[in-house]
């Protein structure tokens, strides 16, 4: 994919919705965001249960689910750090976490971000929202051991789900 190229989603949660590349794709820092994983990276760790795109492949680069850890069915296992560590898409719409046109949330926004979809407001509030998620990583560093991966387990798999390093 380059960028002018245009992708129309055809999904369960979307349908008929088309956007236009406009950025490089993994052309994503910049002074407010320097996410550490590219979505790829994240699929293959274990994000999500392995459930999160499971109905979506068809949006994405095909290299993406090569080595992607999915399941039909939310699979904590699958999951980087071997457990359950999300909330249900019920909840994000219930708090109104859900933004723009992007009903999967965050990960789908950086999906879409990482291709090159650019969308300034809503793209500024998502930047917003993944830097006030580092202060997990500041809990982390606060009350575990260096190195001590399994300290912390569901923050260290949320920091992961946003694209944060959990292996601090």
């Amino acid at each position: 994919m380059t960028s002018g190229t245009t992708i129309t989603v055809h999904d369960h949660m979307q349908s008929g919705y088309s956007y236009t590349l406009s950025a490089s794709p993994g052309d994503v820092e910049n002074d407010q965001f320097k996410p550490h994983y590219s979505p790829k990276q994240m699929l293959e760790m274990g994000v999500f249960e392995g459930k999160y795109c499971s109905d979506c492949r068809d949006e994405f680069p095909a290299d993406w689910f090569e080595n992607a850890k999915l399941s039909p069915t939310a699979n904590p296992e699958l999951n980087y750090f071997g457990i359950k560590s999300r909330q249900p898409l019920s909840v994000w719409q219930d708090k109104g976490w859900i933004i723009g046109p992007d009903p999967r949330g965050w990960f789908q926004w950086y999906c879409r971000y990482y291709l090159g979809r650019r969308l300034p407001e809503v793209d500024a509030r998502q930047i917003k929202r993944w830097r006030a998620f580092a202060r997990h990583a500041g809990q982390i560093r606060a009350n575990c051991h260096p190195g001590d991966i399994f300290c912390r387990p569901r923050q260290r798999q949320g920091l992961l789900q946003w694209s944060h390093d959990p292996l601090i």
